[in-house]
């Protein structure tokens, strides 16, 4: 049995372990949609994924500013495929502006993780800064064993109940 202290560390290091982020986003119509993209995440927890305006998922975020994203295990290192460990967030998205003196920092936190690309992705003008900020979520580590995240203190967990 893992102690709840173990778990908690775990959740607290588990987004340092993915790159990518799977997003679910909502049509203009209402149809669920799913994608993916890289990310950086500051130490609140707070999510910021850098994507091209000609993507639905972009249009969508601009339309219904919500969204949910997974961090999942990757499937070669998982030990039980229907026990991946992954990490699921509620999230209240804001369109960081390119006048926003936020928006250099953030496009240099992209550079920093994924390379000079950057640099050219920084030039499209289609090319957009999102800022993701869940309101809840859920660390699944193994089966029967999730834990809520502290909606008042993202960097918490909830211990389960007996």
């Amino acid at each position: 049995m893992v102690s709840f202290s173990d778990v908690q560390s775990a959740y607290v290091d588990f987004p340092t372990q993915v790159q990518s982020l799977m997003l679910s986003t909502v049509t203009p119509e209402g149809q669920p949609q799913a994608s993916y993209t890289p990310f950086v995440m500051r130490g609140d927890r707070t999510f910021y994924i850098f994507v091209s305006g000609l993507s639905s998922h972009t249009q969508n975020l601009q339309k219904t500013p919500q969204a949910g994203i997974l961090l999942i295990e990757d499937e070669a290192k998982t030990q039980q495929i229907f026990a991946r460990r992954r990490l699921m967030y509620d999230c209240a998205v804001t369109l960081i502006e390119r006048h926003d003196p936020q928006w250099a920092t953030l496009a240099d936190l992209f550079k920093r993780r994924f390379g000079n690309l950057i640099d050219m992705l920084r030039q499209l003008p289609d090319f957009q800064i999102f800022q993701l900020v869940p309101s809840g979520g859920r660390f699944v580590v193994g089966f029967g064993a999730a834990y809520e995240v502290n909606p008042e203190n993202l960097e918490q967990l909830m211990p389960t109940e007996n």
